[in-house]
């Protein structure tokens, strides 16, 4: 039986969520120190940090005043077994003015955590004392006062410049070499940093990029040098590596030319000049071409470094050119060979972030990304536009560990206030030749590159379906990847620590790669797609591919989306893409072979939410309704000194429960989706309960078919108390989710629930709820009064039921029903 047309729009809802009353959940903090023969330990601890104390004392004595600014203090550092993490928040001390800066794990392996904390002079003393307290004092309950802290520590040494540098240590500069650092700033010191580096004639770049409680700025030294700066200052609270420039991955062959571009330019109907705009942040743009002149103006085209010039390179294959054929046509074969008039509901914009030829001087990648957006919104500040970005690094990836690049790209899409935007980043490619043998093996072992490790982006990931070889040239040559499973060059988050997100969050067309059985494989045009060239007066089509195509086509779907409905949040848009997106056959072959939830999460970790497809993302149907619903709440409240957690949202839907109940044994789909945007705090400080990434998290929770509200209330609040205690997922647990408890990661969630039509009826309430983040954590920042906005896409889907749910919906919301 035929399936009903997608031919109604999806319902919308402003707010309607109810907000409750929300019980805080109160923190529990598992497991005891570790049991230490007391004397002895505190002995070897006061014997330590007397050394460290009066080591950091004659560095101050030397100290030249003529160059120093900045509060007078050291560095100490302390060793903390891993498993002890939850001893790091209590290193730091408001009023003595010591702030934990930096952690990292120690050298000889994960076991032990090195954190780093900054000691005004004046309260140099206050470890020892708490350590003498630990060696003679008790508690009312009589164990050693300061045990839950003292006894964690391992060891504690004067810090030095490489205490401070939380990359991975193999990237540290050799001796005497001089490098490019991030040098991550304590809060509000970057006037204090950038006076003794001119002092110290040390080489400043112009950009910073500002974060709550950090900004990041790149200095040119060699170690010694920067160990001057450190010693001279109060300002240093983490270094890192500059990252090399972006690498583009352009595995591209010339294919003949066709004579039909002149056909398509006379069926194209040109956007309207209030059409979106994918804003493409690459190497420039070719205007020239034919096909994409109709869609860019020349006001809309830009340049970071104004001498560059606007138009495409050589040295980056035509990169640029080639993304905006693919941005503004998807796969251009398709549309040359159509016939039909070709409609253009957006427009293109680009700003060129890579230099004409060679490389760029290290800079701060988030900053460039900043300039770039900020020139295409001066020049057309009311236009709403999509930004795309396939410009990545492999340099300094730590398992998703956040770079000041991808938390830049996070601070520009929160954006605060109502100026969001939706930012579309490539998840990167493969490097070097690609064997047959390690196809899937070596993708899930090669993590997506930054700035992919952002938050609130949309990271697009590559399939294929492109398996057919028709090119008399490559007779017997076989295709790498089956068709609807992973393309051959995309990365993953398969390796990532488990706290960090999804990557990618959805897939979309990037070629394939063939091979003859004896050499590696090559990326062949049959297996590609079709796009501009950046050179039209040699030739006006390229082959192109991997995950830059993959973003292009993803950028092009948000902005039809746009083009349909231009009032919708960017977290909406972007949660209609992971909400349209389907596991292919080959895809969902691979998860219903995963024998628990780990083999679940790699599988989630490899294709993130499947395929989008623009018709289930715009349309529902009679038998497959979806409901869009923009609110927000306010997660935490002050009370006294503390902040607590304040509401939650209930979301009562208009549920069409008759028509489910009347085919009651049907097996029917409940998909959810969940997107916001956070705010970042990217300084590496180890990433504890008070030193968290996300300014807040959001979870939904679905009432349960023998669940009254009152029992529903009390089970949220359950698993918000053991998410505060470090279980993740505890609100999705169970009740034949398909995901469940792995969905919960980054600022996206999206599952489904499939059971009859009669257990769907009575779950008809949703509850939006807030987990800590560092909103909560750290009230000195008073962001806690901030409301968090969020979209939730519901979507009931019964096919085969011959029911209209559609309708049903539309009645009690008092919606006219469209004509088909």
């Amino acid at each position: 039986m035929a399936r009903p047309p997608r031919n109604r729009p999806h319902f919308y809802v402003e707010g309607g969520g109810q907000a409750e009353p929300y019980i805080s959940p109160r923190l529990v903090i598992a497991g005891l120190p570790p049991a230490r023969a007391r004397a002895a330990h505190a002995q070897k601890l006061e014997r330590a940090i007397g050394d460290a104390v009066a080591e950091g004392r004659r560095n101050l004595a030397a100290r030249d005043e003529a160059i120093a600014e900045g509060e007078r203090g050291f560095y100490l550092e302390f060793e903390v077994p891993a498993a002890e993490r939850v001893a790091l928040d209590s290193l730091e001390n408001k009023p003595a003015a010591i702030e934990l800066v930096a952690v990292r794990p120690v050298a000889d392996g994960d076991e032990t955590v090195s954190a780093t904390v900054f000691v005004p002079e004046r309260s140099a003393e206050f470890f020892a004392r708490k350590i003498e307290a630990y060696r003679d004092e008790n508690t009312r309950t009589g164990k050693p006062k300061n045990e839950a802290l003292v006894a964690r520590i391992e060891d504690v040494r004067l810090a030095a410049v490489r205490s401070l540098f939380t990359d991975e240590i193999a990237l540290f500069p050799q001796a005497g070499r001089q490098a490019w650092w991030e040098v991550w700033m304590r809060d509000g010191r970057l006037g204090t940093f950038r006076h003794v580096a001119e002092r110290l004639n040390v080489a400043l770049k112009q950009h910073s990029i500002s974060f709550p409680e950090r900004d990041v700025v790149l200095a040119l030294a060699d170690e010694e040098t920067m160990a001057r700066l450190v010693a001279n200052t109060d300002a240093v609270a983490e270094l890192r590596l500059a990252k090399d420039t972006p690498t583009l991955f352009l595995e591209m062959r010339p294919i003949e030319q066709a004579d039909w571009a002149g056909d398509l330019v006379g069926r194209i109907d040109p956007p309207d000049a209030l059409a979106p705009a994918i804003c493409l942040l690459d190497s420039g743009a070719t205007r020239a071409h034919p096909l994409i002149e109709p869609a860019l103006e020349a006001a809309d085209q830009h340049a970071y470094v104004d001498a560059w010039g606007v138009g495409d390179s050589a040295y980056w294959n035509g990169h640029g050119t080639s993304m905006a054929g693919v941005a503004l046509y998807g796969d251009l074969e398709a549309a040359l060979a159509d016939g039909n008039v070709v409609e253009l509901r957006h427009r293109l914009e680009t700003v060129k972030v890579l230099p004409p030829t060679g490389q760029n001087d290290p800079e701060l990648y988030g900053a460039i990304t900043a300039v770039g957006i900020d020139k295409a919104e001066a020049q057309a500040p009311r236009r709403r536009r999509i930004f795309c970005m396939a410009v990545t690094s492999e340099v300094g990836l730590g398992r998703g560990r956040p770079s000041s690049w991808s938390a830049a790209v996070d601070q520009l899409c929160y954006g605060g206030g109502d100026r969001r935007r939706l930012v579309v980043l490539a998840a990167g490619n493969l490097r070097g030749e690609i064997d047959v043998g390690e196809y899937l093996d070596r993708n899930d072992l090669e993590e997506v590159e930054s700035p992919a490790q952002a938050w609130n982006a949309l990271v697009a990931g590559a399939y294929t379906d492109k398996i057919g070889i028709a090119h008399p040239d490559y007779a017997g040559w076989e295709a790498v990847a089956p068709a609807g499973d992973l393309s051959p060059a995309s990365r993953t988050s398969g390796i990532w620590d488990r706290q960090w997100p999804i990557r990618p969050d959805v897939v979309f067309e990037g070629g394939n790669f063939a091979h003859d059985g004896v050499n590696a494989a090559s990326a062949i045009d049959d297996l590609q797609l079709l796009t501009t060239h950046y050179r039209p007066q040699m030739r006006l089509f390229e082959t192109f591919g991997d995950t830059s195509a993959a973003a292009a086509l993803g950028a092009n779907l948000c902005a039809e989306i746009l083009a349909v409905r231009p009032d919708l949040w960017a977290e909406t848009v972007r949660g209609l893409a992971v909400h349209s997106a389907e596991w292919t056959p080959a895809m969902r072959a691979r998860f219903n072979a995963a024998g628990s939830q780990a083999h679940k999460m790699a599988m989630l970790r490899r294709y993130g939410w499947g395929v989008p497809d623009l018709g289930r993302a715009l349309m529902s149907a009679t038998d497959d309704a979806t409901l869009m619903v923009e609110d927000a709440l306010l997660p935490f409240r002050k009370d006294g000194s503390a902040i607590k957690t304040r509401s939650m949202n209930l979301h009562q839907l208009p549920w069409p429960r008759d028509e489910l109940l009347a085919v009651g044994g049907q097996d029917v789909e409940l998909r959810i989706t969940l997107s916001y945007f956070v705010e970042p705090n990217p300084g590496e400080r180890g990433w504890t309960r008070r030193h968290r990434y996300a300014s807040h998290a959001l979870r939904f929770a679905v009432k349960r078919s023998l669940e009254n509200l009152p029992q529903f209330r009390q089970r949220i609040n359950r698993a918000a108390e053991a998410e505060e205690g470090g279980q993740l997922g505890a609100a999705a647990g169970g009740d034949d989710w398909v995901l469940g408890q792995i969905r919960d990661r980054g600022s996206i969630h999206s599952d489904i629930w499939r059971g009859s039509a009669a257990a769907l009826a009575d779950r008809d309430a949703i509850g939006v709820f807030p987990v800590s983040g560092w909103w909560k954590e750290k009230p000195g920042l008073q962001r806690w009064d901030r409301s968090a906005r969020y979209a939730l896409l519901v979507s009931v889907r019964a096919p085969g039921a011959n029911v209209d749910i559609y309708t049903a919906i539309a009645n009690q919301l008092a919606i006219p029903i469209p004509a088909s």
